[in-house]
């Protein structure tokens, strides 16, 4: 990369050192300030991947007030820049609560330049490759099953499933608790299919009221009813050539699963206070938490709808059933939010894991996403902690009587999680799990586990 692409800035007040460092770093377009204020204008304009930043800035260029304000405030700018502190030969101390507060690394004057320019080349690297990995990661949530986040074995087979299905037009029910997510592998089936092209309109049948549902499925003509101004067409009508996800589909009255079957039957719809028949080519998706067979045992939901609506049932398992999901998750919803609320939140602290481990999420996937956006608001530090999520852990784990199945259920699940610890570096994780790399690799292939 040359060096009109490589943006280095330099923030320190002595002219002579100024000259110094600038001369030093020839293959880079350098930038010099001598004070915050300069230095946060300047990350502003050129976005430097790298920073050499004295802690001894002027009105305080005996203490370090103004160095460590302006580290806050240019990571909370470019939370991705390295910046390397330059400290006093004593002042080790203050270097070390900079590295705390989110600085890449420090250096200790008076200044070598060889050294200094390897820290730099070796900071301006570790600067390219997140670059490189955010780019990949961009292009990886593209894809049709983008955002679907989990590699546990229940996951991989629903995502096999929704593979398998997408391409036809079979209806498909997806059961779930609330919070696992069924929106999302709606959609997901909707951006596999041919029908991804047009849109998918969605309808949450517990949101709407009985006596209002019916006109908002199947529209309604002028002067059907008190309010009734102008001929309106219904959800089912609208997402014609594209897909109609009918959420809660367990909460529809009885009267309306009628009308329902017969459109599943017949594919057309008659709007109310109308007689015209008009056909619609439309994909039904429908999802419920509800127990659908004892609605059908109670009176409560029609037999033959329910046989329509489940050519294809998924069943989407709790939270608590995803076998480390959870801290995937978790990153994941991390570095959506660190970006989007503008907080420089590097991770989680071990306890913080080990409590996203095993809390029990009686909310699943929504309650997840939802701690770690109020944790990363709150939190004080660049890790989110337990306090940050304020979770009380319960841990209530079934045991099979097998002992070999015991024995490999054990080791699997270690693996998974030293995996997740160690957010899938192989080396660190064959460290905690105390095997050597090869052995790793051979227990990966055992188990069908990949990083």
């Amino acid at each position: 990369m040359g060096s009109e692409n490589r943006q280095l800035l330099i923030v320190e007040d002595d002219p002579g050192l100024q000259s110094q460092l600038r001369w030093c770093f020839d293959n880079y377009e350098v930038s010099v300030c001598s004070n915050r204020t300069d230095a946060i204008a300047a990350v502003r304009r050129c976005s430097p991947g790298v920073v050499l930043l004295d802690l001894g800035l002027p009105p305080d260029p005996g203490g370090v007030t103004e160095g460590m304000e302006s580290l806050k405030q240019i990571l909370s700018l470019a939370p991705a820049t390295k910046i390397i502190i330059v400290t006093g030969t004593h002042d080790r101390e203050n270097a070390v609560k900079a590295i705390g507060l989110g600085a890449y690394d420090f250096y200790q004057k008076p200044v070598e330049a060889d050294i200094l320019q390897l820290m730099v080349d070796r900071a301006y690297r570790v600067y390219e490759l997140e670059q490189e990995n955010r780019s990949l990661q961009t292009e990886r949530r593209q894809g049709p099953l983008a955002e679907i986040v989990g590699a546990s074995p229940q996951i991989e087979k629903i995502c096999r499933t929704i593979e398998k299905v997408a391409p036809s037009n079979i209806t498909t029910l997806l059961l779930g608790a609330s919070g696992t997510g069924k929106e999302v592998f709606a959609r997901a089936l909707h951006n596999l299919s041919p029908r991804a092209k047009n849109r998918m309109v969605a309808i949450n049948c517990a949101a709407i009221p009985e006596n209002l549902l019916e006109s908002e499925l199947f529209g309604y003509e002028k002067g059907a009813f008190t309010g009734a101004a102008k001929q309106t067409q219904g959800k089912i009508e609208y997402a014609d050539g594209g897909t109609l996800f009918l959420d809660e589909v367990g909460d529809l009255p009885l009267e309306l699963q009628a009308k329902l079957l017969r459109f599943l039957q017949e594919r057309v719809v008659e709007r109310v206070g109308g007689r015209k028949e008009i056909p619609v080519d439309v994909r039904i998706i429908c999802a419920t938490h509800q127990d659908l067979t004892s609605h059908i045992r109670d009176g409560r939901f029609r037999e033959d709808l329910f046989y329509r609506i489940s050519e294809i049932t998924v069943n989407i398992p709790p939270l608590c059933d995803r076998e480390g999901d959870a801290l995937l998750l978790a990153r994941n919803f991390l570095n959506r939010y660190s970006t989007q609320l503008g907080r420089n939140i590097k991770g989680f602290t071990d306890e913080a894991l080990h409590t996203i481990e095993r809390y029990s999420w009686p909310g699943n996937v929504r309650e997840l996403e939802s701690r770690i956006k109020r944790a990363v608001v709150m939190a004080d530090g660049s890790q989110i902690t337990p306090e940050d999520l304020e979770l009380e852990v319960t841990v209530e784990e079934p045991t099979p009587f097998n002992l070999k199945q015991i024995r490999e259920n054990a080791e699997k699940n270690a693996i998974l999680r030293a995996l997740n610890h160690a957010n899938n570096n192989i080396s660190e994780t064959a460290k905690n799990l105390g095997v050597t790399r090869p052995t790793l690799y051979n227990m990966l292939e055992k188990y069908n586990l990949k990083p």
